[in-house]
């Protein structure tokens, strides 16, 4: 049993789906104190962080559907609203080599594992800027000078990515994808885009980066997991 903290994106389809089918698993236990696993480390990370589950829940939902994947099954749980576990069975930096070894010849996922601090701080990007502008130019800044470990920085990236963005800060990263894929077949000013809802501009962008393939986009965090929060 496993509940990865990394960004799903980074999971490949089976990973991907069994995560979901065992966070299902691990709420059934925990809502109904079945005794199935119930002392299993992941198990008791997660007492009394419902909601946290619950987000989590959203995320891979998210990622599934950009894929192409429905889930019709909705987790509920509310516990300690806000909050996420203090503690990880395995730290991200561990994750991303588990993820490593594990899809050695395999199939991969979305997003691909990060070689270095730069192509991880690539994929969060805009999800960053979604959250705090000011954190977005000081990680920047710290990845470009090489002041910054891939340890410390894979850790920093999950706790950012568990926070609620603005409207305002979701719209601007969205305006900011946007002009990477939008086309002359495609053209709207400034004042249409504005007037579209947040959901809408994160669907049409997601549509047309699968269209495009376009690389940046492709390996973006915020491609899905920004619509968990709207």
């Amino acid at each position: 049993m496993r509940v990865w903290d990394i960004h799903p994106g980074y999971l490949n389809r089976q990973s991907l789906l069994g995560e979901h089918r065992e966070l299902h698993g691990l709420v059934s236990i925990l809502v109904h104190s079945k005794k199935g696993y119930s002392r299993h480390p992941e198990t008791i990370r997660w007492i009394g962080y419902g909601w946290a589950l619950k987000q989590r829940h959203r995320e891979l939902v998210c990622e599934m559907n950009l894929r192409g994947y429905k889930d019709k099954s909705p987790v509920r749980t509310r516990s300690n609203q806000g909050k996420w576990p203090a503690e990880y069975i395995d730290d991200p930096r561990t994750q991303f080599e588990i993820l490593k070894e594990k899809y050695l010849n395999k199939e991969k996922g979305r997003i691909p594992l990060p070689r270095n601090t730069q192509e991880l701080w690539s994929h969060h990007k805009y999800s960053v800027m979604a959250r705090d502008a000011r954190k977005y130019k000081e990680i920047g800044q710290k990845v470009s000078a090489k002041r910054i470990n891939f340890e410390t920085l894979s850790k920093e990236l999950v706790e950012i990515l568990r926070t609620r963005p603005s409207e305002g800060g979701i719209r601007n990263s969205l305006q900011h994808m946007w002009g990477y894929v939008s086309n002359e077949e495609f053209i709207v000013d400034k004042r249409n885009i504005e007037s579209w809802s947040l959901k809408r501009l994160l669907a049409n962008t997601q549509e047309n980066v699968k269209n495009s393939n376009e690389p940046y986009l492709t390996k973006s965090t915020a491609l899905s997991e920004l619509m968990v929060w709207l």
